[in-house]
């Protein structure tokens, strides 16, 4: 990589109160709460020695507002996109993991014991997007932003469905060491691209499970 070389810090919103219920949100429009809003402004002081010359993020609320608290630090308007936008769970959406039938276990069993090779290619059900869906959507938009802003650093707010799948993509991570909740609310990654190849150069608050 060179100057020209664009820097993304690919940041998960904070929290909402479907995440403190464990509810499968995907594109539902759920707030940040008042612990996401602290969570948000904790991460805006974090990066605020940060140079961002541009702001992004999902349309859906609980990530533009993160975006717009972290930006607020930097004088950035946030631009949003549908592209950055969680994975679509259809008929699942607005359904708490915890009140899940033994059905919709199974189903999501089997895709969690998929090999590595077909895990981003597999349907749960025909409602819900694939994993390799919402990579496409997600790099096609990271490129055209590259390509717009070379040399330049990308703040771009999103949300753990989104991260894990574009960070098992790149291989960073196997699916099975990014299971749920090891993508914190604010964590982030730092990504590194010339607009055709993509590295993953660090990370914060990102678990791999062992």
């Amino acid at each position: 990589m060179t100057n020209r070389s664009t820097i993304f810090y690919i940041v998960r919103h904070g929290e909402t109160d479907g995440n403190v219920k464990h509810i499968q949100q995907g594109q539902m429009d759920f707030p940040l709460n008042e612990n996401g809003v602290n969570q948000a402004i904790k991460r805006a002081q974090d990066l605020k020695k940060i140079h961002f010359d541009h702001a992004y993020s999902s349309d859906l609320i609980r990530a533009h507002k993160t975006a717009a608290i972290i930006a607020l630090e930097h004088d950035l308007v946030v631009t949003t996109t549908q592209a950055l936008r969680e994975r679509n769970y259809g008929k699942f959406e607005g359904i708490s993991t915890d009140d899940y039938t033994q059905e919709i276990n199974t189903l999501f069993e089997k895709w969690h014991g998929l090999a590595e090779s077909e895990w981003l290619q597999h349907r749960v059900n025909e409602t819900v997007e694939t994993g390799e869906e919402v990579v496409s959507r997600a790099l096609l938009f990271l490129r055209e932003i590259a390509v717009g802003h070379p040399g330049k650093t990308i703040l771009t707010v999103c949300h753990g469905g989104v991260m894990r799948d574009l960070l098992v993509h790149l291989g960073w991570a196997k699916q099975a060491e990014l299971r749920r909740y090891a993508i914190k609310n604010t964590g982030y990654f730092i990504l590194e691209t010339d607009g055709v190849d993509f590295f993953v150069k660090d990370t914060v608050g990102i678990e791999k499970k062992k």
